[in-house]
Formats: C-alpha cells, sequence, structure tokens
C-alpha cells in the first residue's frame, strides 16, 4: 500500500465527497422543518442515480486509457490528466464563490419544487447537484491513478476512506452540530488539491514530452533520483502529494512551478465582497427618482 497515494485519494474523495454531503444534508433538513421528510426515498433516488452514472463514467475513462499504445496513450493520458487539472482548477474556484451561498440557493429551488406538488423533482434536484460532484471526482480519480505508476488501487482505497469520512461530515452537519469548521476545511482541502493538481498538469506536460509532442525545455535540470527516488518511499509519497519529480525536464519543472504559484496566489487572495444591485429609492411625486 503506498501511504503517499493513499494520502492524496483520501483528500480527493474527503473534499468532493464533503460538497456532496453537505448538499444532501441541507435538502433533507430542509425537508424535515417543512414537514416533507416523507419526500426522503425521492431524494436518495436521485443520489443513487447520480453515484452510479459517475462510477460508469469513472470506470469508462480508466478502461479507455489501457487500451491505447504508445504514442496514442501518450496523448490520452496527457489529456486526460489536462482535463482533470482544469476541472478541479474550476471545482476550487467554483466553490470558493458559491460556499457561502449554496444553502439559500437550494433553499430557494427547494421551495420552488414542493410548490409543485410534484415529488419527483426532488429526485431531479438531488441528482443535478450530486452529479457535478460525482463526475468531478470520477474524473479527477482517474487522472491521479493514470499519474500514480502502479499505485492507483491505493488511490482508490483513500477516496473511498475519505468518501466514509465525507458521509460521517454530512450526518454531523445535518444532525445539527456546528463543531465544523466548513470555511477553514475547505480552505486547506483546497490548497492540499492545488498541489495534487500541480502534480498532475506537470504529469501531462512529461507525457507530451515522451510522446515527442513538446521538444523544448526536455532535457532534465536535474536529477537526484539515487538521492531521493519518486518511485519509492518518501519520494514516492512526494509524488502523490506533491507531484515531486526526482528528474524533472525544464518545462515540466516550470509548469509546475507557474500552476502552482498563480492559482495559489489566486486562491488565497481576500474574497471580494458581493455588491448588491442598486435599487431605486421612491421619491417626492413629480421628481425624478434616484438610486442608492
Amino acid at each position: 500500500m503506498d501511504l503517499g497515494a493513499l494520502t492524496a485519494g483520501f483528500v480527493t474523495g474527503l473534499r468532493e465527497g464533503v460538497e456532496a454531503a453537505l448538499v444532501v444534508a441541507i435538502v433533507l433538513a430542509y425537508l424535515v422543518r417543512s414537514g416533507a421528510s416523507g419526500q426522503f426515498p425521492k431524494v436518495w433516488a436521485g443520489v443513487g442515480v447520480a453515484a452510479i452514472v459517475s462510477l460508469a463514467a469513472g470506470a469508462l475513462i480508466f478502461a479507455t486509457v489501457g487500451s491505447f499504445q504508445p504514442p496514442y496513450e501518450n496523448y490520452f493520458e496527457a489529456g486526460t490528466l489536462l482535463v482533470a487539472t482544469v476541472v478541479v482548477t474550476w471545482m476550487l474556484f467554483w466553490m470558493r464563490r458559491q460556499s457561502m451561498a449554496i444553502r439559500g440557493e437550494l433553499h430557494a429551488r427547494l421551495d420552488r419544487v414542493l410548490a409543485e406538488e410534484t415529488g419527483w423533482g426532488l429526485a431531479v434536484l438531488a441528482f443535478t447537484s450530486i452529479i457535478r460532484e460525482g463526475l468531478e471526482t470520477s474524473i479527477f480519480l482517474v487522472g491521479q491513478t493514470t499519474s500514480a505508476a502502479g499505485s492507483g488501487s491505493s488511490i482508490i482505497a483513500g477516496a473511498l476512506i475519505g468518501l466514509v469520512a465525507a458521509i460521517a461530515i454530512g450526518w454531523t452537519f445535518y444532525t445539527g452540530s456546528r463543531r465544523i469548521d466548513l470555511r477553514a476545511f475547505f480552505r486547506w482541502t483546497g490548497i492540499g488539491l492545488i498541489f495534487i493538481a500541480a502534480g498532475l498538469i506537470s504529469h501531462a506536460v512529461h507525457e507530451l514530452i515522451e510522446a515527442g509532442v513538446l521538444t523544448f525545455g526536455a532535457q532534465p535540470v536535474f536529477d537526484i533520483s539515487k538521492v531521493l527516488p519518486d518511485e519509492a518511499g518518501i519520494g514516492q509519497f512526494l509524488r502523490a502529494i506533491l507531484g515531486y519529480s526526482a528528474a524533472p525536464e525544464a518545462t515540466t519543472l516550470a509548469v509546475y512551478l507557474a500552476y502552482l504559484i498563480v492559482v495559489l496566489a489566486l486562491y488565497l487572495r481576500p474574497a471580494r465582497p458581493v455588491t448588491p444591485p442598486s435599487r431605486p429609492v421612491p421619491a417626492p411625486e413629480g421628481s425624478q427618482p434616484v438610486r442608492s
């Protein structure tokens, strides 16, 4: 069992799983307060279908990766890693913007569904709320297992452990506990995923270099494989968590550092408060209205 890959998978499963678990917890808690707890089965039906679709999509992508021969395998792996990087980067910043409003947005959608008096709308609501997280998780885990060099089972095991922990956090949230600082949780796990994503995008560049697509900066900057190899021990752990390479090419290292610096700087910058739209202020009759 590769501890680094296990930890990387755990962070992914926990981070993505908590988002999905919180959505379900908010929906169920609101239904209880609205006296509509009898609609729970339809919510779980939507969640179940979303989980099945996500697993099927991940299995299909993973099975397809192994069916290509070089250099097409390099092309496909590079594409999968780039897609995974884009997905997780978009997800991090979307969640950063929406985390404060997610509860209110879900409540508004629930009100509309309950007003329609068709309970199956809840299944659709649950499905659409969960499928995004599920597909993101599948794509990201496929990217991680692709770059894990034989440690895919450790990543999947870590992700499953992370999902179990996420379910426990969602249950705690549903039962009313406020001991979990969700803002700090998402901030620190987000930072962890940025380091993992930096490793994915640098590995994608490495695959393109091996395929001969990129020729500029293809020479290793240094080689410390005799001191800290990336295929065993601490180096293997650092590779899974931080994208470490014992002999990185110049382009690979440049892309890794550029992604890490730019995305971390944007992610950690103070969030700008949302300015509400101006509303017309009533004016005395006969005069022009003014805006606040």
